[in-house]
């Protein structure tokens, strides 16, 4: 949608607004269809090819409208995270189809679903070690607990730590930034053996310093093993998984517990939206389940609806599975893919610059859409590099610690952005590097 259209569009939208407020008392307050209404008038999966902007506007007043709020906010987000998670190509035991046990949900953030996932493994492990000996405390497990992660792992999982009242162990990762059975188990044996008690851990696909990948194929079966919860927190790479040829980096998921990525960060979905599966729904209704009176409704005993208030830790929520909705129609599968591949393609692209210049080095394997890199030599040099890139203001670069190198990463995450841009910051990067190293001789 070019900036002409969506000024017509927003201009639509507006009237289709106005329209609704000054018919609103011809509406009726309580709606007249029955839950599981919804998913029957809607294609089981995405389409591949975009739909038209007129389908789908018709659909909103045909189809969500006779719903709205309710149950038409709960039963789209039910039907949106069927559709992106076979678009991920999750295995059928994630899902709500069909009458399974899972289920996918959306939070606000990556952040958010660790702490959920989190508190979910904390009540079930409890429960299950006083159902076998009820004469133990929830204080006295609760101090034995422990819960692991790779050093790479995000701060949002130290902060779940922090926020459950848990124990929160940094497994070394090895030299390809990636968290390997063997640190794992290391780590595990250790705790033991000092009377402690592992029962979550997070491996992350997607790292937000390098975009390493935790080896799920290695530390899965350790955690089923363990009868640990497994986590899997994909947060910015989790989008690219809809390409074939990237799904192999989400092999070994089965073996999880919960999994989650974030459609605002790469899948041209607004914030906030992130998408949160779990293989077992009660263990997170289990969790958070509160009734109190004002909260009862006539259906929450019937079976026949999701309550997301018990999957999440607020009560309240946005209708944020519409936008989900209007994305993947107007975009389609098949546009979202080459979407993630255009941006695969820039990041290579950079690559080969970076490379090609002597004075720089790569850090990592280019894997997706983030490149780090470095000028050889001190972390001095690269940090004066990075003060005068951003202080310049026509990029923005943010940095990372990869063990003792101060390294820059270079981000491809525009909508717009084209390989014009990525040659125009490269020659800006190549003059300011001058600028750096001959200041550094002088």
């Amino acid at each position: 949608m070019n900036a002409s259209e969506f000024r017509r569009r927003g201009k639509e939208m507006v009237d289709y607004v106005a329209n609704y407020m000054e018919g609103i008392e011809g509406r009726q307050v309580y709606p007249d269809v029955e839950p599981g209404y919804l998913r029957p008038l809607i294609p089981a999966a995405a389409p591949q090819e975009p739909d038209t902007f007129e389908d789908i506007i018709n659909d909103v007043e045909k189809i969500i409208m006779p719903g709205a709020a309710s149950p038409a906010c709960t039963e789209l987000e039910t039907v949106m995270m069927d559709w992106l998670g076979k678009m991920l190509e999750l295995p059928k035991a994630f899902l709500n189809e069909k009458a399974g046990e899972g289920g996918g949900v959306i939070q606000g953030s990556a952040s958010e679903a660790t702490l959920v996932a989190l508190l979910a493994a904390r009540t079930k492990v409890i429960h299950r070690l006083q159902a076998a000996s009820p004469e133990l405390t929830q204080a006295a497990i609760m101090e034995k607990l422990v819960a692991y992660s790779s050093d790479q792992a995000h701060s949002s999982v130290e902060r779940a730590g922090l926020i459950g009242g848990v124990k929160l162990k940094a497994i070394p990762s090895d030299g390809n930034f990636a968290m390997r059975a063997s640190a794992l188990q290391e780590a595990l044996e250790r705790d033991k053996a000092a009377g402690l008690i592992p029962f979550f851990m997070v491996a992350t696909l997607g790292t937000t310093t390098c975009c390493s990948f935790d080896n799920l194929l290695e530390v899965g079966p350790i955690c089923n093993k363990e009868d640990m919860w497994l986590h899997v927190d994909a947060a910015y790479a989790g989008s690219a998984f809809i390409c074939p040829e990237f799904r192999h980096l989400l092999n070994g998921v089965e073996f999880a517990d919960s999994f989650n990525f974030n459609p605002h960060k790469w899948l041209l979905v607004n914030f906030d939206c992130s998408a949160m599966w779990v293989k077992k729904r009660t263990d997170l209704t289990g969790a958070f389940r509160l009734d109190p009176t004002y909260l009862k409704h006539s259906h929450q005993d019937s079976g026949l609806i999701t309550d997301y208030r018990h999957w999440q830790i607020p009560l309240g929520r946005r209708f944020r599975s519409l936008k989900m909705w209007f994305v993947f129609r107007m975009y389609g599968v098949k546009g979202l893919q080459a979407y993630i591949r255009k941006h695969v393609l820039l990041s290579h692209e950079f690559e080969s610059l970076v490379r090609q210049d002597p004075r720089f080095e790569i850090c990592v394997e280019v894997i997706l859409g983030l490149v780090c890199f470095r000028l050889k030599g001190s972390n001095k040099v690269n940090e004066a590099l990075l003060q005068r890139i951003n202080s310049a203001k026509k990029i923005h670069l943010v940095p990372c610690h990869l063990r003792d190198k101060f390294v820059l990463r270079f981000a491809i995450c525009s909508r717009t952005v084209e390989s014009a841009h990525v040659q125009r910051a490269w020659e800006h990067i190549k003059e300011l590097a001058a600028d750096v190293l001959r200041a550094e001789r002088e």
